[in-house]
């Protein structure tokens, strides 16, 4: 292949884990630096968060919370007054030992997650049930020191938000979890175009500390399934620890009960492999950073670029609108805005200024359209929902074409082989079946989804009776 095109990426069903590598970099997106598990966020790949962190935002606010900032450190004295937090945490925590030159008195936490920082706060500005609820999230980076990592899916630094909200009862706080789930899960199907199975984590997989975690689970291409989205209930267990009461209506001293969730740049890594091809990215329009590229065609000829131009002024009404009027040619500029993912290419030429017309292309199918440019207004925006609907709607095929059940554990075997992606299966709820499972297959309860089924009476595993059915899948 000439230079001057974008080189090929890895086929997915060559090498997938390759593939996306590929994409992440070729796409532009993110780059390696010299510390192992860190990543660069390219403009591209930081126009994609920025997008969507405006998007979960709003929601945020809508729905009552207010945006602080916690510190990045936190004392080892603070991090230990909730034992089965921190040692949940222990293993991917960095320490700080050193100040300059001086030995710390006291080791300092990098923060893998604030929830010891808004207790102490919570204990000092909670003092009667008219302080409460109290809704916080912060946007900010967290460090988890990761023993393998992979860009956006596993990083030692990662972008995200984190909720923290205190409330009077048990049941107050159970809404909250329970509505920011939901939250996360319309964020995205409706503007990331991912389909997602809400469900309740088994206690082996909850957050430590929570009394209760429950997450949004998405299929990729491969099969695997990705955690996407957590909302944990806390109950009072971290309130008293630290020793967080409020005064109640009959003047009682009462704990509150806290939850905490949480979002993250790993959402980028589920779009890409949700969507993308072999051919890179596949932009969802309602977050894609540019929704239409304009590649003049024999730009050289007089009034073609001024043509486009003129378009481009246009449009940017409607839409989020680029021009590529650099001196590369058409061939390289297609190759690259494909690799971007970027919904629409809009193509114009001198035949095209002399009939009055557009030919726009669609990303993810690929089909040409031939539009009068009286008609653009319309077209564009009718074009992007549904290319926005058909993404979705081909992710919910794909996920149900992998959704098999199994009802006896040799079935459950061959099913993860043979069609790999959920498994739908009923569990007993020992914890003994579940790590069999694990050690078995590979494959983790990835959710106790809240839209039972009843497949059989009995666990796949040991036959006992069966008390809930669980969503099973090897994972990211």
């Amino acid at each position: 292949m000439k230079k001057e095109f974008v080189q090929s990426i890895t086929a997915m069903d060559d090498d997938f884990a390759q593939w996306f590598t590929d994409v992440v970099t070729k796409a532009e997106l993110a780059d390696y630096t010299s510390v192992r598990g860190s990543m660069i966020l390219r403009p591209y790949g930081y126009a994609i968060w920025d997008n969507i962190k405006e998007a979960l935002d709003e929601r945020i606010k809508a729905t009552g919370h207010e945006n602080v900032y916690m510190p990045l450190f936190i004392p080892e004295s603070l991090l230990q007054k909730e034992k089965d937090h921190i040692e949940g945490f222990a293993p991917e925590v960095a320490w700080v030992t050193h100040g300059g030159d001086e030995k710390l008195a006291e080791r300092l936490c990098v923060r893998p997650t604030s929830e010891v920082l808004f207790c102490e706060h919570f204990s000092n500005i909670i003092h009667s049930y008219r302080d409460l609820p109290k809704l916080y999230n912060q946007w900010s980076n967290v460090v988890r020191w990761e023993k393998t990592t992979r860009p956006f899916l596993r990083t030692l630094e990662f972008l995200w938000q984190e909720g923290h909200t205190a409330h009077a009862s048990e049941e107050d706080a159970q809404v909250e979890t329970l509505r920011m789930l939901d939250e996360y899960a319309q964020l995205c199907e409706e503007w990331l175009a991912i389909p997602v199975v809400k469900g309740q984590k088994t206690d082996k997989e909850k957050f430590s500390g929570a009394k209760s975690t429950y997450t949004i689970e998405t299929l990729m291409h491969d099969g695997k399934a990705l955690q996407s989205g957590t909302s944990h209930h806390f109950g009072d267990g971290f309130a008293r620890a630290f020793d967080i009461k409020y005064l109640d209506k009959e003047g009682k001293q009462q704990y509150v009960h806290q939850t905490s969730w949480g979002f993250t740049t790993r959402i980028i890594g589920a779009m890409i492999m949700v969507h993308g091809d072999n051919r890179g990215l596949v932009m969802p329009p309602k977050i894609a950073p540019t929704q239409v590229m304009i590649v003049p065609i024999a730009q050289h000829k007089e009034g073609v670029l001024d043509y486009a131009y003129e378009l481009k002024d246009r449009l940017v009404s409607i839409a989020r609108v680029g021009i590529d009027a650099t001196d590369k040619k058409p061939g390289w500029k297609f190759n690259e805005y494909e690799m971007k993912g970027i919904p629409i290419r809009l193509e114009v030429g001198p035949k095209d200024i002399e009939h009055e017309q557009v030919v726009l292309v669609r990303r993810d199918s690929g089909e040409k359209i031939i539009v009068p440019v009286g008609e653009l207004e319309t077209k564009i925006p009718a074009l992007l929902e549904e290319i926005q609907r058909d993404l979705f709607d081909k992710a919910l095929s794909h996920r149900e074409q992998h959704t098999s059940i199994a009802v006896t554990f040799d079935e459950f075997k061959s099913k993860l082989v043979d069609n790999p992606g959920f498994v739908k299966a009923m569990w007993c709820g020992d914890l003994a079946c579940e790590e069999f499972i694990k050690e078995e297959t590979s494959a983790s309860s990835r959710c106790i989804p809240f839209e039972q089924e009843h497949l059989s009476d009995t666990c796949v595993c040991c036959k006992s009776p069966a008390i809930s059915m669980v969503y099973w899948a090897k994972a990211y």
